[in-house]
């Protein structure tokens, strides 16, 4: 394997010149599902490199499972500083682990909960709850349509108050939002956080946030892909609504007036993100997604193609590592 195994947990560094430049130069849409793609496929990659350092490391440890020929010399040997490398490889993959498991277990609780805050709401798309806080944000359904009560002795009420609403999601606002906005404006609000749910953007905010606790040289492919979404939805809403300063001055007016969102994993109005470059690219035309992959020569062409040739190389790397491991350790082990 050589050193060609701690490749991949360099590699993403590879991807984060296009973080930015994304963001300016791409179609949110494409932004979004170009810097999701490289921060899942480096993060696997970069885990698998893990794993195979721990099961290098965990091989000279008295008392392990595994077979004692993995510990042969001739097996430590291909891979540089094995004892270094394998030990602190345990470490790292116990603290992905337990990031990984962490973020996800409070997604789930976090969406948990705020549908039990909607339960007695009549059913639809939208949810209104009388709050003296300004918010706004996409709450999407429950896998199987409809979540548990929280206790006995719900009331039939509260069953149906989450009822087939939470299987599409919902869209959440408070009163003291909606009492900061116009019609028109509302309207904007809505088609902005209808967009969120029909292009799925949760999945794409788990999928980085996940990758970012994976390794944390994605993190700021993670705040890009916050960013994206947002912009997404941005401009999803104004081809709704048919009027780009409308949704642009809502936007302005939700962010002097709101405190985020209950919660950074549920995408919001006027969060995340900085808000006055989402606003001045709503006062611009709207962007192309034709021809999304840039020519090489521009700067974020040449970002596009070194971010993928990372990731190429990462994929590569531990593809290699994996089949020299394997072969390594069935010729170790005696039949």
């Amino acid at each position: 394997m050589g050193v060609f195994v701690f490749l991949p947990l360099v590699l993403p560094l590879t991807a984060l010149p296009v973080a930015r430049l994304a963001e300016l130069h791409l179609h949110p849409r494409v932004a979004t599902r170009l810097l999701s793609g490289l921060a899942v496929v480096l993060a696997l990659c970069s885990t698998l490199c893990l794993v195979l350092l721990v099961v290098v490391g965990t091989a000279q440890l008295p008392g392990n499972p595994l077979p004692d020929a993995w510990s042969d010399p001739e097996v430590r040997e291909a891979v540089p500083y094995d004892e270094i490398a394998g030990k602190a490889a345990i470490v790292a993959l116990a603290a992905v682990a337990v990031g990984c498991v962490a973020a996800a277990g409070r997604h789930r609780r976090v969406r948990r909960h705020a549908h039990r805050a909607l339960a007695g709401l009549p059913d639809g798309e939208l949810a209104v709850l009388t709050d003296k806080a300004p918010y706004a944000y996409a709450l999407p359904g429950s896998a199987a349509g409809q979540l548990p009560d929280a206790g006995a002795g719900a009331g039939s009420r509260r069953g149906r108050g989450r009822g087939r609403g939470h299987g599409r999601g919902r869209v959440v606002v408070s009163t003291a939002m909606l009492d900061c906005l116009d019609t028109r404006e509302r309207a904007a609000l809505v088609a902005h956080e209808q967009a969120h749910l029909n292009g799925s953007h949760h999945r794409y905010l788990l999928a980085v946030r996940l990758a970012a606790r994976a390794n944390p040289l994605l993190r700021p492919l993670r705040a890009a892909v916050a960013y994206t979404t947002e912009r997404w939805a941005d401009e999803e809403a104004a081809r709704v609504t048919g009027e780009r300063t409308v949704v642009a001055r809502a936007i302005g007016k939700a962010a002097l007036v709101s405190r985020g969102t209950p919660t950074p994993t549920l995408a919001g109005f006027a969060a995340p993100g900085p808000v006055p470059r989402r606003v001045a690219a709503l006062l611009e035309p709207a962007p192309s997604a034709v021809n999304w992959w840039p020519s090489m020569s521009t700067a974020v062409g040449l970002a596009v193609w070194t971010a993928a040739a990372g990731t190429l190389g990462s994929a590569l790397s531990s593809a290699n590592a994996t089949v020299t491991l394997f072969l390594l350790l069935k010729t170790a082990t005696p039949l």
